[in-house]
Formats: structure tokens, sequence, C-alpha cells
């Protein structure tokens, strides 16, 4: 059974005399490589879980180290934007309607839910179905009165510096009772029609697929019954009319990418890229720390903060690559040649985020990229470095950003150590389509990245299958769809 632990940023935090688990601060759990060799169950308690605030890259490592998490960082990202749960909300009002109305009228404006129990009783199946949805330790639910009836007008985490006294205490006891019962995942729908939407953004400077591509991927579902439909930005809310969702736009959270994968997950669809792979992939700092855990050969790294910006250069020496945790086609990496250029970069990262990433250099020709899905190679590319720099793409190039050559190879044609690697490092992630950066070095082969959207162009990455390629994308989209709409099998008697 996994070790509960209660993640806080200052032990000051827990004011209530019981303490039912271990407390721990953050800058330990983070910091403190043991934690990473063991199985914990962590309830997440600092004091913002706010995008790359520190109680972000608690629940974020947590997962990559495979630990039992509250809060998920899916359900984070849910709670901040009202689009992603509201649909959820006409479901709960049946909780409240069952009321007296005498009860209903004296109900708060504000109930605070402590993992899923209320010191309101009237609203205990409220705060253990709000739970069960959204597994947050610390909820605060307004409610809406209106003409004798009362709604859940909106939810969003609760600090727990914000906590009274008493509720500090009824806190310790919520904590007991949750590591005693633990908690059931939220339940999913089921999708059963056969039209895709192709996500796409026409203005964007360099999309994951060009038009060439875009064309090949409708006439490949079209070949195999799938109505393919290109959608935009504006239309979140047609997602409903489908039973497929393909991004073909550079996913990011706390953008609409984000938001259409996870209004997808919620209404059944097949989804490419899920939101649990645009979490996982987008964040570098979550990478490190999974190939790390499942030891798989990459670049020495160091996880940093403010307070070890100074010990990078013993434990990396110069020059070293500097990486903001979230960044697309070679963006958002910097290479540091001294202390001045490592202080000024890390300096700029870190106003951004409580946590960034320092890797080795490695200096290669080229990078190799593996695409994968569903656990299979599809296509291997080399990416060669842009002309005089030391990235694929030099975007400081005069005349705007300029790209290195690339050289397509057949799946059987490319190393096999190569491929092998590739697909290991992608089922970490999941079962989705990625691509995987490695680099062949003296020391052997080190996988650098993985990503969620990875590049799929006529003309480069189709290079060699060709049709084929597509066809395999769109027919992976057809099993998934066939495999949810199939009779489940009768229990016998």
């Amino acid at each position: 059974m996994a070790e509960p632990i209660v993640v806080v940023e200052s032990l000051k935090d827990w004011k209530a005399e019981r303490q039912p688990v271990r407390l721990v601060e953050a800058d330990e759990y983070l910091s403190d490589p043991a934690f990473a060799e063991r199985g914990l169950h962590v309830i997440n308690l600092c004091r913002s879980t706010r995008y790359q605030s520190l109680g972000y890259y608690c629940s974020l490592l947590a997962e990559a180290r495979g630990h039992r998490v509250v809060s998920s960082v899916a359900t984070l990202q849910d709670l901040s934007r009202k689009i992603l749960y509201g649909g959820e909300i006409p479901a709960l009002a049946r909780y409240l309607d069952r009321l007296e109305p005498k009860v209903r009228a004296a109900l708060p404006k504000h109930c605070h839910i402590f993992l899923g129990q209320c010191e309101h009783a009237d609203l205990a199946p409220l705060a253990r179905r709000l739970f069960e949805q959204f597994a947050v330790p610390l909820l605060d639910v307004e409610l809406r009165h209106h003409e004798g009836r009362v709604r859940v007008a909106g939810l969003r985490p609760l600090s727990i510096r914000a906590l009274e006294a008493s509720e500090a205490e009824f806190l310790a006891d919520a904590v007991a009772a949750h590591v005693t019962r633990g908690w059931r995942a939220t339940r999913k729908r089921r999708a059963s029609r056969f039209d895709l939407a192709m996500l796409v953004d026409p203005d964007e400077d360099q999309p994951p697929s060009n038009r060439g591509a875009l064309k090949a991927f409708v006439a490949a579902g079209r070949k195999l019954g799938l109505e393919v439909e290109q959608i935009g930005k504006r239309d979140l809310g047609r997602l409903a009319e489908f039973d497929a969702l393909f991004i073909r736009e550079t996913t990011r959270l706390n953008h609409h990418t984000y938001a259409f994968s996870r209004r997808a997950e919620q209404e059944g669809l097949v989804v490419m890229d899920d939101p649990t792979s645009i979490l996982r992939c987008t964040n570098k700092v979550y990478l490190a720390e999974l190939l790390t855990r499942h030891r798989v050969a990459a670049p020495r790294a160091c996880i940093f903060g403010e307070n070890e910006v100074d010990r990078l250069p013993e434990l990396l020496g110069f020059p070293m690559v500097l990486k903001a945790p979230e960044g697309a086609f070679s963006k958002g990496v910097f290479k540091a040649e001294d202390r001045v250029e490592l202080k000024r970069i890390a300096a700029r990262l870190l106003d951004d985020s409580e946590l960034a990433l320092a890797q080795e250099f490695m200096p290669t020709e080229f990078d190799w990229r593996v695409g994968v899905l569903g656990g299979k190679a599809l296509y291997v590319c080399q990416y060669l470095m842009a002309g005089g720099h030391w990235q694929i793409v030099d975007y400081a190039a005069e005349g705007g950003a300029s790209e290195g050559d690339s050289r397509t190879l057949a799946v059987e044609d490319a190393p096999a150590h190569v491929v092998r690697t590739a697909v290991r490092a992608a089922n970490l992630i999941g079962d989705g389509l990625y691509g995987v950066d490695l680099k062949q070095t003296v020391h052997g082969l080190k996988v650098i990245e993985i990503n969620d959207n990875p590049s799929i162009d006529a003309g480069i990455e189709d290079l060699v299958a060709g049709e084929a390629l597509y066809d395999a994308i769109m027919g992976e989209f057809l099993r998934r769809l066939e495999r949810r709409t199939e009779p489940r099998p009768r229990r016998r008697a």
C-alpha cells in the first residue's frame, strides 16, 4: 500500500494540532531523490496550484514518479477554465433540488469541501460527488440562489492558508478518512459515431502539418469511411457533433488546444492528442523526471529553481542547455556559455515558472525523430542542424527562422536500436501519436524529448511511406472507434 503524505509549502501552513499523516515541504519533495524511489499517495496542499507554481510542479512530478496524487494536473487545468468543467455543473443540480426549501434557503453562498467532506451536513452528497468527479483536496464551491433554487455557480481550488482554525481541524479528520478509503476515478462516456474533426489553425507560422498533409489526412479518412472535417478554435461547441478529434495545431496548456482535447475526452470522443499526453509532453521538467525514473538514456539533466542556479556549472559544465518547461519546435531552448549567460537566461525562465530544466550540451550533426503511434513506429527522419547553428531551427537567423535539411528513412532501414528506444520512450507517455527525438553520441543513444504533436508534413515525414502513412493514422482512429462501439459480452447468470 502506498504511503500517504501531505505536501505543503511550509510546515507552518498546517494549522491543525493533529497530523494524521506525514507532512513534507514542497521543496523537499521536489528535490530529494529519495521520494522518487518510493510508492507514495500524495495529497497536495500547496498554497497555490496555478500553472507552473510550486504546487503545480508537485502534482506534475508526482505523476512522473508514478505516485498517486490529489490533485492531478489534468484536474488543475480543468478548474482553471470554467469552459472545461461547466458541463458537469447541471448534473449537480439534483443534489440541491432534493433539499427542503427552508434548507436550501439557508445554504451559504460559498461552501468548502475537504477531500469529499463538508462541514455542512446537508451538502454531504454534493461534496462526495464533486470529489469523485474532480478529486481536489480543498475546493471552494460557489452557490447561487435564484427564485427559491440553488445552483453551483463556480468551482475553484482553495488555499490551505485561507482556512479558519475550526476548518483546519476538520481537514485533519478528512485527511485521515481519505487515506483509509481512497477515492473512485471519474466515469467516462462512450462514443458511437464515425465523424472526425481535425483542429487546425491556417494562420499558424509553424503548424505540425502543412496543407498537403492535411489534404492527405482528409483523403485517407474518407477511404476508410471517416468523414474528416477541418475545424478551428471557435468550434469548441461543435465537438458533440463528432466522435473523434485529431489535433493538427501546436498544442499548449492554458490554450484552446488543451481545452478542445479535454472537452473531447469528456464527451467520449477518440482523441489525438489526448489531454494526458499533452500534459505530460509539453512540460520538459516532467519528461526529465519520467525518463530518469524509467532509466531511459538521456542527457544529464537538472531540474532547478532560484536556489539551484549556482550549482549547475559544477553539475553540468559549460556550455549547457537551458529549457523553459513548455515549448515546441526548439522554442524556449537556450545555450549558456558561461555564468553570466546562465544567470541571465535562468532569470528569464524563472520569471514565468517556479522550475526550469538544465541539460548537458550534446552537439550532433542531426537529431533522430521517430514517429510512434499505438506503440508502433510509423516513420523515421534525420533532422539536420540549421546552417552554422546548434539547433534544428535557428530563430535568430538573418531574414527569419532558418531550418536544417532532413532525410527520411523506411522504418525497417533505420537502426533497430533507434526505433526500439523511441518506442520504449513513447510507451511511457501513452498509446497516442508521438514524435521521439534522439541523439546519437559517443556515449550512446540519448532520448532528448517526446513530443505529443509531432510534425507530419507532405514531402518530409511521408517521403518514404507516402499515402500509407496517412492511411495508418486514420486506420488507427477507425480501429479505436470500432472498438468503442463493439457490444460488450453479456455476463453469464
